[in-house]
């Protein structure tokens, strides 16, 4: 392979990288010198099951292009995961520099008709199993002084999308632990960024096709948006040349990359005399109205959902 020294002699975990973003992810780790932690459980997209083979496979890749990595097949939303994986990286490899946050599950379903088994394994996946690796890797990090953490957002969760209320929860709770472990562990030269990333994956191709119009679309992004394509910027991010970089959150599309606003207050305005819901809708809303989001489907996500 074409290697680089970018990441070279740091040892990484990379959740969820037996295919897709993660799989691409670890890959460009490996070419960049790292070794790599391959987790993933084998499941379905829908969490169901386990196989050991996806890791295996990525750790076979690896050693195949002179690389070093380890497979893992611990469940992230064990709250023992963590310490397994972050163990796992230090018998391995005797160290531990970063942590790319990927693993995922969908159970898609309409808000009205989504129950709490499905909300449950959503967000246990996504933001308890982030919450598991990372806790257990502050630990680490804030003892050597270093450290940067990855986690995969979406803009399912920045931006909204349908049928996806347990998924768009937990993507944005991502951004909050992320900023919040970037404010805490500042000091201790640990940094902590978010990737919104738009790519062909198992998710985006679970969404149902409901037209010739979207079939086109699917076969442009699909050759167009690749994992590959995401895997640079994640391994920019973990590395040194990142240093000052931390608490953001940034965008992938194709060769396009971007950074994202974050909340702040638009507009304000004072009442000497207090508010009641009346002035309220006379005074205040008026004036917000033009800077309110509209509710429409934004292009950033690949597809969406009809009603039902």
């Amino acid at each position: 392979m074409s290697k680089s020294n970018y990441m070279q002699d740091k040892v990484v975990i990379v959740t969820g990288s037996g295919g897709g973003i993660g799989r691409a992810i670890a890959l460009e780790l490996a070419r960049c010198g790292a070794a790599v932690v391959v987790n993933d459980l084998g499941a379905a997209l829908d969490g169901g099951g386990a196989d050991a083979g996806p890791a295996a496979r990525v750790v076979a890749e690896i050693a195949a292009l002179g690389g070093r990595a380890v497979a893992n097949t611990d469940s992230v939303a064990d709250p023992a995961s963590g310490r397994r994986l972050v163990s796992c990286a230090l018998d391995s490899f005797g160290r531990l520099d970063g942590v790319v946050n990927n693993a995922g599950i969908v159970r898609d379903r309409f808000v009205h008709k989504m129950s709490d088994e499905e909300w449950d394994a959503v967000v246990k996946v996504h933001l308890y199993g982030a919450w598991h690796v990372s806790r257990a890797a502050v630990a680490v990090f804030k003892e050597q002084g270093r450290g940067a953490f990855v986690h995969m957002t979406s803009t399912a969760g920045l931006i909204g999308n349908r049928a996806q209320a347990n998924y768009s929860a937990a993507k944005m709770g991502l951004v909050g632990l992320s900023r919040s472990i970037a404010l805490d562990l500042e000091k201790f030269g640990v940094r902590s960024n978010c990737i919104a990333p738009s790519a062909w994956t198992r998710m985006v191709e679970s969404i149902p096709i409901k037209s010739a119009e979207q079939q086109a679309m699917a076969e442009r992004k699909k050759a167009m948006m690749t994992s590959e394509k995401v895997a640079p910027l994640a391994v920019y991010l973990l590395g040194d040349a990142a240093a000052q970089v931390s608490g953001q959150i940034f965008g992938v599309r194709g060769n396009e990359i971007f950074v994202f606003s974050q909340p702040r207050p638009l507009r304000s305005l004072q009442r000497s005399e207090g508010w009641t819901p009346e002035t309220i809708a006379e005074q205040a809303m008026p004036v917000f109205a033009a800077s309110f989001s509209p509710l429409s489907q934004d292009a950033l996500n690949l597809f969406t959902y009809e009603p039902v």
